[in-house]
């Protein structure tokens, strides 16, 4: 049975929401409702998000900015605040990613991995804040399984999601007493995502994926945008703090095989 979710009066700001995920979890809130403003750093992009979120019949608007750029993401936020009046919702799913061993990766190719996915968490949650619904407001950050799985060729991503997880713990501790939760989604494998595709680019790298996922198959957009809908739902009203995989089991064991496989094709090339 599928849970009836209602967001008709409730507005979403979705951080990298023109493309993959969430892009997803975008059309997941708009097509049930919502209002939604999403926001990456190709005008391009969201123009092309803007039209297609715009067939569900929900109020899609859109701006472009990088989270390393406080200045036009401030600017985004107050475009959102003068349209919708609130933000309801947010998703901080901005990412950065290629695998790479440690030794043959710069400190800049480092820190910009670090510079989106954890400083850039941070930025988005912290000049949101303003415009939070309290008490009321779920935020959600998209993290990954590196966040606890160690795997090889991914020193920056283990490290920035980690950070991710840490933020989501200890924000719901400092604004739980506001009425705002803080929860993480920990994606799997998902069909048709650049991440994916770096991770797994050719078919026997897709295959050995596959197999390594206990339920034996990929996820899709729509099993990530159906747990933000559930965590952000009056249904999970007393949920705080959480880290969710949502990997079809994936993060039990499949992340650290799938990594071997990875790096002993990095090594023939």
């Amino acid at each position: 049975m599928k849970i009836p979710f209602d967001f008709n009066d409730k507005t979403v700001f979705i951080m990298g929401g023109t493309s993959g995920i969430n892009l997803g979890i975008a059309k997941g809130f708009a097509e049930n409702g919502a209002s939604v403003a999403v926001a990456s750093r190709s005008q391009e992009k969201v123009d092309a998000a803007i039209t297609e979120l715009s067939k569900s019949g929900a109020e899609i608007i859109g701006f472009a900015s990088d989270v390393r750029d406080v200045e036009t993401l401030q600017a985004g936020l107050e475009m959102i605040a003068e349209k919708f009046g609130h933000i309801d919702i947010l998703i901080a799913g901005q990412a950065g990613n290629f695998p790479a061993k440690a030794l043959d990766m710069s400190s800049n190719a480092f820190k910009s991995v670090m510079d989106i996915d954890l400083q850039g968490t941070f930025n988005v949650l912290r000049h949101s804040y303003q415009y939070l619904t309290k008490p009321g407001a779920s935020i959600i950050n998209i993290s990954a399984p590196q966040a606890f799985v160690p795997m090889e060729l991914q020193v920056h991503v283990c490290a920035a999601k980690a950070g991710v997880d840490m933020i989501t713990r200890v924000l719901a501790l400092e604004w739980g007493g506001e009425g705002i939760r803080v929860n993480s989604i920990i994606p799997g494998p998902i069909e048709g995502t650049v991440g994916m595709e770096r991770l797994a680019p050719t078919p026997e790298l897709e295959s050995a994926c596959t197999d390594s996922i206990p339920l034996g198959r990929w996820g899709t957009t729509e099993d990530i945008a159906n747990c933000a809908m559930f965590l952000s739902s009056p249904y999970a009203d007393y949920i705080n703090g959480a880290v969710i995989p949502v990997d079809g089991g994936w993060s039990l064991g499949g992340a650290t095989i799938m990594s071997k496989h990875l790096i002993k094709a990095i090594s023939k090339s």
